[in-house]
C-alpha cells in the first residue's frame, strides 16, 4: 500500500536505564559453560552484543509506551484530544487482558473517541502498526493516529538465566534458548497525521510485505522464554527478505545506491551484516545499535529512526528505507521521506 496523505508528525524514543554487559552475564553461566564444554562467546563474539539496557523490574510496558508517547506529543505539538488512534505494537504487555493500548490510552488522558488496541506481529509490529493507521488516515477517517511500542525483557531474562543455570541443563536446551539473552529493553512512539495539516513532517510513502509462514516453528516465544532456531532463522529470513526486496524496488522504486539510509531491524552482527551484503548496501548508511542495545524486537527500527533524527542524519529530502523481519516468518519494508 502506497500512500498520499501520511506524515510523521512526531517522533520519540527512551532508552532503558540500566546497562547489563555480556561479560556479567557470561560470568554468572560460566559453570554451566564449563560443564558443557562451550568455549565460543556467542553473546560476544558471533551476535556482536556487548551490552543490552534493562528497566528497573517495576517497570511495565505501558509505563515505559506512556513516556516514549508523552515524548513523541511533545515532538508533534499537537493536543491530544486530536489523536482518534492509538496502536500498541508491543511483544512485552502488562496483562492478557485488558490491553496494553488501553492501559496507555488512560495514561495519557487521550480523548473517549480515540479508538484503541494491541497489534502483534513479532519485531514486525511497528511497521505493521503504521501501516493500519496509515490506512485511516489515507481514508479520511482519523487525522492523527500514536503508534507506540516498549519492550521489556527484565523477567525472560531472570528466568532464562535461572534455567540455564540449573544442573541438569544440556548443551541443546542451553543453545536453543540463548538468543533469549541477546533481547533488550527499550520504547519508541510516532505520531502520524494526514500530510497536508503538517506540510513539513517527513512522508510516509508505505510499503510492501511477504510472508513465509511456513516456518512460524523458528522462534516461539513467551514472556518468560524464547526457543529459536537461530541457524535457520537466518536462512530462511534472508530467502523472504530477498522476495520482499524485489517487492520494494517494484513498488517503490527503490535503488540501493540511491537510498540515504537503511533503518534495519537489527538482531545481531550476524543478521546485520547478512543484510548488509545481500543487498549491496553501503554499511555507513546503517546506523547500528544492536552492540550496545541488543534486540529490541518491534521498538528496533522506530528507536534507530529516532537516533538518527536525534543525530542530526536526516536531511530535507532523505530517502529512507525501514526494513524487518519477524517470525512466523514476515517480511516488511517501506520507506519514509524526509
Amino acid at each position: 500500500m502506497l500512500f498520499q496523505h501520511v506524515a510523521i508528525a512526531g517522533l520519540a524514543h527512551v532508552d532503558a536505564p540500566h546497562p547489563l554487559s555480556s561479560a556479567d552475564i557470561n560470568a554468572r553461566l560460566q559453570p554451566t559453560m564449563d560443564r558443557l564444554g562451550i568455549r565460543t562467546d556467542v553473546l560476544q563474539d558471533v551476535a556482536g552484543i556487548y551490552s543490552r539496557r534493562m528497566w528497573d523490574d517495576s517497570v511495565q510496558a505501558s509505563d515505559a509506551a506512556t513516556i516514549a508517547a508523552e515524548k513523541a506529543l511533545l515532538d508533534a505539538n499537537i493536543p491530544r484530544e486530536k489523536i482518534g488512534l492509538l496502536v500498541n505494537t508491543s511483544v512485552s504487555r502488562d496483562y492478557l487482558e485488558p490491553s496494553t493500548a488501553s492501559i496507555v490510552s488512560g495514561n495519557l488522558g487521550l480523548s473517549d473517541h480515540c479508538q484503541n488496541f494491541d497489534v502483534a506481529n513479532a519485531c514486525l509490529a511497528f511497521l505493521s502498526g503504521m501501516d493500519i493507521a496509515s490506512r485511516m488516515i489515507e481514508c479520511g477517517e482519523i487525522e492523527y493516529a500514536l503508534i507506540v511500542d516498549a519492550e521489556t525483557a527484565n523477567m525472560v531474562y531472570r528466568k532464562t538465566m535461572e534455567r540455564m543455570s540449573e544442573p541438569n541443563v544440556t548443551e541443546e536446551q542451553f543453545r536453543s534458548e540463548l538468543a533469549s539473552l541477546t533481547l533488550g529493553c527499550g520504547a519508541a512512539a510516532m505520531v502520524l497525521s494526514r500530510a497536508e495539516l503538517t506540510p513539513d513532517a517527513p512522508r510516509y510513502r508505505g510499503g510492501v510485505n511477504r510472508a513465509a509462514t511456513e516456518w512460524n516453528t523458528l522462534c516461539r516465544g513467551n514472556l518468560d522464554r524464547m526457543i529459536t532456531d537461530t541457524r535457520m532463522l537466518l536462512i530462511e529470513g534472508l530467502k523472504l527478505a530477498q522476495k520482499t526486496f524485489i517487492a520494494a524496488k517494484i513498488a517503490l522504486g527503490w535503488v540501493v545506491d540511491e537510498m540515504d539510509e537503511f533503518v534495519i531491524h537489527q538482531v545481531s552482527r550476524v543478521h546485520t551484516e547478512a543484510f548488509i551484503k545481500a543487498f549491496g548496501i553501503d554499511p555507513k548508511k546503517v546506523l547500528t545499535i544492536f552492540n550496545e542495545h541488543g534486540n529490541i524486537g518491534p521498538a528496533s527500527v522506530p528507536i534507530v529512526l529516532s537516533k538518527l533524527k536525534e543525530m542530526g542524519r536526516l536531511k530535507k529530502g532523505n530517502r529512507i528505507a525501514l526494513l524487518g523481519i519477524g517470525s512466523g516468518l514476515n517480511c516488511s519494508m517501506a520507506e519514509v521521506v524526509w
